[in-house]
């Protein structure tokens, strides 16, 4: 089956448009029976939809942020889970862009616009902090070895290569493109998450896999000079919280104004004219509005850093995605919750299965604390300090 080259922005928001349309449908039944979205993603992938962050010079669409960032929050909407699994893909991509040599470049982005999907083994439990790494690359002969073992690798399951950070010797991060069918290399279908459950955000368990060094890039020096690799990864989690708050109040509305009754008290004859309904519908409407506005400006702030990664660019960006990520976050969980407020008790059968609305929400917004990027902005407008450069922002 071929994969199809998308060359526009606009080409690419269509695409996703019809692409999510599809996806939408037996959206809650695979979340109930934690269906494995093999065929979905398929059509995803051979939409060209996973090849549109590719550069221009390398046969891509090179679309802007704002768009990336859209196409990922439609997908969303129509499937919390499918709109997270290329996540950890486009920010491989990335990386490959700002320290990839010029054949890896080409030689990878290849593999991408053929339609081969990358997942990612990042992650691990047991660590200190959530960002330390003990995976280990160690040299064989002209390649490397790497042992260790991953978790929350979203995609890995679903993947052609998978993306995995990885120690060097000198205790210097590395990201090592690994064949998903490297010997040794074992994908674990492990994750229990009761939101974003099909994901595939389990284990991999790496056992003395062999990668080429061509296939090694240059990790840890992404954040120790400014680049827009960390509001990148930011950024498509905001776009992922911001489509699940559109589905979720999109299903609120279509409840009320289908099977919710009025109060008795209303003295209506339709709940969708009850006076306090109405006011948390406004109340919902509006930060929704606000969140999808601050994604959008968010993608202008990290073209801008893409463009011209200054200090003060990839900072500003990162400040102003984290102002889309704490809103996402809020509005996510809220719509999540009064859906069932203003839909009833009706909206909590089983048959429905709104609840995933919530549960993809509060799982997936707690990738990183919201409480510190409300620190990071409030500590750059009052003293004029730049956030951390990490992908966690």
């Amino acid at each position: 089956m071929t994969t199809a080259i998308i060359t526009s922005d606009t080409q690419a928001l269509n695409v996703a448009e019809e692409v999510a349309r599809h996806l939408r449908r037996d959206s809650a039944l695979r979340d109930r029976e934690r269906r494995l979205p093999h065929a979905e993603l398929e059509l995803f992938t051979r939409s060209g939809l996973w090849a549109i962050s590719v550069p221009k010079a390398f046969g891509g669409a090179g679309v802007s942020n704002i768009t990336l960032a859209k196409v990922i929050a439609r997908i969303a909407q129509a499937d919390g889970s499918l709109g997270q699994i290329p996540q950890n893909h486009f920010y491989g991509l990335e990386v490959l862009r700002v320290n990839g040599t010029p054949e890896q470049q080409q030689r990878l982005y290849a593999e991408v616009l053929a339609g081969n999907r990358f997942g990612n083994a990042l992650a691990e439990l047991g660590t200190k902090t959530a960002n330390d790494r003990t995976t280990r690359l160690s040299r064989d002969g002209d390649g490397f070895r790497i042992n260790g073992r991953k978790f929350y690798s979203t995609g890995a399951i679903y993947a052609q290569r998978i993306p995995t950070s990885v120690v060097d010797e000198q205790g210097v991060q590395h990201l090592a493109f690994v064949p998903a069918d490297s010997q040794g290399l074992q994908v674990i279908d492990d994750w229990s998450g009761f939101g974003q459950r099909t994901t595939g955000s389990g284990s991999v368990v790496f056992d003395n896999v062999y990668v080429s060094a061509a296939d090694v890039v240059p990790f840890q020096s992404a954040f120790e000079r400014p680049t827009p690799v960390g509001p990148l990864a930011q950024i498509l989690h905001a776009a992922i919280d911001t489509g699940i708050a559109r589905a979720a109040y999109e299903d609120a509305l279509h409840f009320v104004r289908t099977r919710s009754r009025p109060w008795v008290d209303s003295g209506l004859d339709k709940a969708s004219d009850d006076p306090l309904t109405l006011k948390s519908f406004g109340h919902l409407a509006i930060r929704l509005h606000a969140a999808e506005a601050l994604l959008e400006r968010a993608g202008e702030y990290l073209d801008r850093a893409r463009d011209d990664s200054t200090a003060e660019n990839v900072a500003a960006a990162s400040i102003a995605v984290a102002e889309a990520r704490a809103i996402s976050t809020e509005i996510s969980l809220a719509a999540g919750t009064t859906l069932f407020e203003l839909g009833g008790s009706q909206a909590t059968l089983a048959e429905h299965n709104l609840d995933r609305h919530w549960r993809n929400a509060r799982v997936h917004t707690l990738h990183d604390p919201v409480r510190w990027k409300y620190h990071a902005i409030g500590n750059y407008y009052l003293n004029d300090a730049n956030p951390p450069r990490r992908g966690t922002i």
